[in-house]
């Protein structure tokens, strides 16, 4: 018997051929600090291998074992399997074998294969895709059954309801909402007015801008643009506020305390957001107004006077009522997606932003897609 390496209580290797058969001793501690020494006996035991036939490994002289050892070695034995030599370990103490299980079973498990195709695989997605909408959608179904219940049982005993908490609410969707609806508005108004006119204009129908301006603006901009700009503010504070009530865990302290979680967190904030977007909607009218008039006076030269005039000979009252009958509807679908959102939030802080980036995105295709039916409603009824 031949030794490789022995050095103090580091790791060590002895060799012992006999016929077509090798066996390796190895003794010592086969543990991180020694990483080097270890790796270096490792490559030694395979060149040594080398052109041999099955190779025995007898590790009972291993005084200590550590993760970083049972790797190297579980390692070697894959590269002598892979030159076609058989490697076996004998001698294991129970806590070494049990260590070498787990490396041998975490680290090289051949990953299963599977024949895949780009089509099945585009296929496979689209239908998870659809499935998952499915999903949402049952969801916010039964959520919304969950809402409707939830007020009910306020109408029938109000004494319940939390009406300082329905007017803090309102403050921070309507009050505290006022000037950046009021803003981009006023911009939006301006810059359809101003497009309209340069179109307009080489047909020599500049005033019709103003027919323009008011029947898309009331109809549709308004409630459109304000419902996206809640949808990006109020809906995404709702998700992060019941997100992070729920990752501290005082949603179930709520229903501990035998509280209804919707109707003392969901309620007060969705009754706020149908108060407050029509109001909004109200306002982004008035101000998308006051933006095109003002383009309107200065670049096209339509007068105050004659504007006003022009646009109460364009619409009609319907024009008006479209806007705010459509904002309750986008504010109850607002609501019960951030509020759906934030309770689905997980313990960390990665699923709270991954749940409020999904909330603003689904709220605003949502509103979209309920404006989109609410223009064709309106268009077979033809009002």
């Amino acid at each position: 018997m031949a030794g490789i390496e022995a050095m103090n209580s580091g790791p060590a290797i002895a060799v012992d051929e006999r016929g077509g058969d090798m066996r390796f001793v190895v003794s010592g501690r086969w543990t991180a600090p020694h990483a080097a020494e270890v790796e270096r006996l490792a490559a030694t035991l395979l060149e040594e291998a080398r052109g041999g036939g099955s190779v025995r490994i007898d590790i009972s002289g291993i005084e200590r074992l550590d993760t970083l050892g049972a790797w190297v070695l579980d390692r070697t034995r894959h590269e002598l399997g892979d030159r076609g030599q058989r490697a076996d370990f004998v001698g294991a103490r129970p806590e070494h074998q049990t260590l070498l299980d787990e490396i041998a079973y975490r680290g090289f498990q051949e990953p299963t294969r599977r024949k895949s195709s780009r089509i099945v695989d585009f296929l496979v997605d689209v239908g998870r895709t659809v499935v998952e909408v499915g999903k949402d959608f049952m969801r916010g179904v039964s959520f919304l059954g969950e809402v409707v219940a939830a007020l009910v049982g306020v109408l029938l005993n109000p004494r319940r309801f939390r009406f300082p908490a329905l007017v803090h609410q309102l403050e921070h969707i309507a009050f505290r909402g006022v000037p950046i609806i009021a803003l981009i508005s006023f911009l939006v108004g301006a810059i359809v007015a101003q497009q309209g006119i340069f179109q307009l204009q080489r047909f020599g129908a500049t005033p019709f801008v103003v027919d323009l301006v008011g029947i898309l603006i009331l109809r549709e901009l308004a409630v459109l643009l304000t419902s996206i700009m809640i949808a990006g503010r109020s809906g995404s504070a709702f998700t992060a506020e019941i997100g992070s009530m729920k990752m501290r865990e005082e949603v179930d302290a709520l229903r501990v305390m035998g509280l209804d979680p919707v109707q003392v967190l969901i309620v007060p904030r969705v009754l706020a957001l149908i108060i407050g977007l029509p109001l909004l909607t109200f306002l982004s009218m008035m101000s998308a107004l006051l933006g095109g008039g003002l383009v309107a006076w200065v670049y096209g030269g339509i007068s105050p006077e004659i504007f006003l005039a022009r646009l109460q000979g364009a619409i009609a009252l319907s024009t008006f009522l479209v806007g705010l009958i459509k904002a309750p509807f986008m504010a109850l679908v607002i609501g019960l997606i951030a509020s759906l959102e934030g309770l689905a939030v997980q313990g960390s802080a990665e699923s709270l932003g991954r749940q409020v980036t999904s909330s603003v995105v689904k709220a605003i295709f949502m509103v979209i897609v309920v404006d989109g039916l609410f223009a064709m409603f309106f268009a077979a009824i033809d009002y």
